[in-house]
C-alpha cells in the first residue's frame, strides 16, 4: 500500500522500529533452527514482509507472533533441503560458526558467552529431522509452549512434545557434558596447538580422547588432502594434525560459538575456522569449516585475539 501521509509513514516507522527490537531474538532462532547467517537473514526478512502484509494492530504479542512466523519459515526451509541429506558430504557438513575475539577470560566474560550454541550441538540438530529441530529448539532454547508449536507443525500439543522429547534424546546421547571454564579449554587448546607446531606425536595423543572425532568441512570443489571428511581416534587425528602443521603456525586463538577455538588466517585471508569440544581435559570433537566459499561470505578478513 502507498504510504502518502505523514501519519501513515509515522505508522510504518512506528511498526519497523518494534521489529527491529526482536531483530536479533528472531535472527537467533533462525540460526539456531538452520545454521546459517545467511538462511538466517533471510528467514527474519520473510518475517518482516509477513508482518508488512498483516494488520499489527490485530497482534497481541508480536514477539511472540514473529518467532512463531520465523519458526514457520524456517521448517520450510528445512524441508527444502532433504534431498541434500542424500548427498554423503552431508556427513561433513559444519555450520557457520560465531566468531568472537578472545582478548581476556573473565567471569563476566563466561557470563555472556553462557547462551551459545556450541559447533558441535548444531551438527547434531543437522540429524534431526525438520518439525523435530523445530520443536526442540523453540521450546527447549526459547520456551514456546507446545500449543503454540503444534500450530506450526500441523500435529496435536501431545504429538509435538514426543517430537521435542526424541529430539532431546538424540541431542544428549550426541553431546556429552563438555568442559565449562574457558580458562581451562585454554589450557588445552594450547597444549593441542603447541604439539602441532613442534610436530610432538605424544604430546597430541595425550590431549586428544582416544575416540575424538575431526570433522572437515571444505566444500565441494576442493580435493586432495584437503578435502571434506570424518576422521575418528586419536591416531589418525594426530597425524592430520601433523600433515597440515604448516598451518598452525597461522592460528590464532578464537571464542567460535562461546568456547575457545582457533582460526586460520594467513596475509588478512581466513584459512579455516575450528570449534573445539573438550570434555574432562581432552579434546572430543573438532569442527573445521575450510570452504573458501562460506568463508569469504561470513565477512570475517581476520581475526584477532
Amino acid at each position: 500500500m502507498t504510504k502518502t501521509t505523514g501519519e501513515n509513514m509515522t505508522g510504518a516507522d512506528v511498526l519497523a522500529g518494534r521489529f527491529e527490537e526482536h531483530r536479533e531474538h528472531l535472527k537467533a532462532v533462525a540460526y539456531r533452527m538452520l545454521g546459517s547467517f545467511t538462511e538466517a537473514e533471510d528467514a527474519v526478512q520473510e518475517a518482516w514482509l509477513k508482518l508488512g502484509r498483516t494488520d499489527a494492530d490485530d497482534i497481541r504479542n508480536l514477539g511472540g507472533w514473529l518467532t512463531t512466523v520465523v519458526g514457520r519459515v524456517c521448517l520450510d526451509m528445512l524441508r527444502s533441503r532433504t534431498t541434500r541429506r542424500e548427498d554423503p558430504l552431508d556427513d561433513t557438513y559444519v555450520p557457520d560458526p560465531v566468531i568472537t575475539p578472545l582478548s581476556r577470560i573473565d567471569p563476566e566474560q563466561e557470563v555472556l558467552q553462557a547462551d551459545s550454541v556450541g559447533l558441535a550441538l548444531l551438527v547434531v540438530l543437522e540429524t534431526l529431522e525438520p518439525a523435530e529441530r523445530l520443536a526442540f529448539v523453540l521450546h527447549d532454547m526459547f520456551a514456546v509452549p507446545f500449543d503454540d508449536i503444534a500450530a506450526i507443525v500441523e500435529k496435536s500439543p501431545a504429538a509435538t512434545r514426543q517430537l521435542a522429547s526424541r529430539a532431546r534424546r538424540r541431542v544428549k546421547g550426541a553431546t556429552p557434558s563438555a568442559e565449562p571454564d574457558l580458562g581451562q579449554q585454554r589450557q588445552v587448546v594450547d597444549a593441542f596447538l603447541s604439539a602441532a607446531r613442534g610436530g610432538d606425536f605424544e604430546a597430541l595423543l595425550a590431549v586428544l580422547h582416544p575416540d575424538v572425532l575431526l570433522r572437515t568441512d571444505s566444500g565441494a570443489l576442493v580435493g586432495g588432502a584437503a578435502a571434506s571428511k570424518l576422521v575418528r581416534g586419536a591416531k589418525p587425528v594426530a597425524e592430520q594434525a601433523l600433515l597440515f602443521r604448516q598451518f598452525a603456525q597461522f592460528a590464532e586463538l578464537v571464542l567460535v560459538n562461546g568456547t575457545v577455538g582457533m582460526v586460520n588466517v594467513s596475509e588478512g585471508q581466513l584459512l579455516s575456522v575450528m570449534g573445539i569440544t573438550i570434555v574432562d581435559g581432552r579434546i572430543t570433537e573438532m569442527q573445521i569449516l575450510a570452504d573458501p566459499e562460506r568463508l569469504a561470505r561470513l565477512g570475517l578478513p581476520g581475526a584477532q585475539g
